[in-house]
C-alpha cells in the first residue's frame, strides 16, 4: 500500500447550509429598504428567489420603502403554505419575507422547514414588538428559531433626540394603550398614525412637540 502524501487528495469544500436572518427594528429604520437591496443583490448574482409581504404601507402585494423604493411580492395571507409556495416553482434558492412579524407562527415554522429541509435562504425582516411593547407572536418564534437575529443600525431617534426603540401608536393626538394588535397606518400624521419613541417617552406617553405632519398653516 502507497502512502498519500498531503497534496494527493483535496476534499470538496463543505456545502453551505441554508440559513434563517431575522432583521428587526422599529418603524423607519430601513428594514424595506434592506429587504429590496438584498434580493437586488442575490438576484444580481443568479439566485431566484420569491419576495413575500404582509400588509404593506402601499395597501397591496408590493414591498415598498418611505426613501421611494417598491418591487412587487407574493402577499402572505393566513392559510398560505409557504413550503408549497416554494415547492411550487422549479428552484427557490431564497425567500426575502418582509413584514414577518404579522405572518402566523405556523408560516415562521415553514420558513425553518424551508431552510432545514429544502436549502432555501430565509431573510425576514419586521417590527420585534407592536404599539403596546409586546412582542408579536411571529416576531418571538423568529427570535427562538433564527439562526442569526440582527437588529438594525440605521438610528431612529425620538423626538427629544434619543434613540428610538418602541413604536407608538398614535390615534387622534393620544397615545394609544389598548386596541387590537395590528392596524395598518403609516407616520404621515393622519388621524391613526404610529410614532418611534424612546423607552421613556414610551412609558410615560410623552408625543413631544406634534407631528410635522399635523401642523396647520395659518393662511397670510
Amino acid at each position: 500500500m502507497s502512502e498519500l502524501s498531503a497534496l494527493s487528495f483535496t476534499p470538496a469544500p463543505p456545502h453551505r447550509d441554508a440559513v434563517l436572518r431575522f432583521f428587526y427594528g422599529p418603524m423607519d429604520c430601513g428594514k424595506s429598504t434592506l429587504a429590496l437591496q438584498m434580493n437586488y443583490n442575490h438576484g444580481r448574482q443568479g439566485r431566484r428567489g420569491l419576495v413575500l409581504t404582509k400588509h404593506d404601507r402601499s395597501g397591496g402585494p408590493r414591498v415598498t420603502s418611505r426613501i421611494g423604493l417598491g418591487l412587487s411580492a407574493v402577499e402572505v395571507t393566513e392559510d398560505l403554505d409557504l413550503v408549497r409556495l416554494v415547492l411550487a416553482h422549479d428552484q427557490i434558492d431564497y425567500l426575502i419575507c418582509d413584514e414577518a412579524c404579522f405572518y402566523t407562527v405556523a408560516q415562521i415554522e415553514q420558513l425553518a422547514d424551508l431552510v432545514d429541509e429544502h436549502g432555501v435562504d430565509v431573510y425576514a425582516f419586521g417590527l420585534a414588538s407592536d404599539f403596546r411593547s409586546r412582542m408579536f407572536p411571529a416576531a418571538q418564534r423568529l427570535f427562538e428559531l433564527a439562526d442569526e437575529v440582527c437588529r438594525l443600525q440605521v438610528e431612529v431617534l425620538c423626538w427629544c433626540g434619543r434613540q428610538g426603540r418602541l413604536n407608538a401608536r398614535v390615534v387622534d393626538g393620544v397615545m394609544a394603550r389598548t386596541g387590537e394588535q395590528v392596524v395598518i397606518a403609516d407616520t404621515d400624521g393622519a388621524q391613526v398614525h404610529y410614532r418611534v419613541l424612546c423607552r421613556r417617552h414610551y412609558r410615560t406617553g410623552d408625543l413631544g412637540a406634534p407631528h410635522p405632519d399635523q401642523l396647520t398653516v395659518s393662511p397670510v
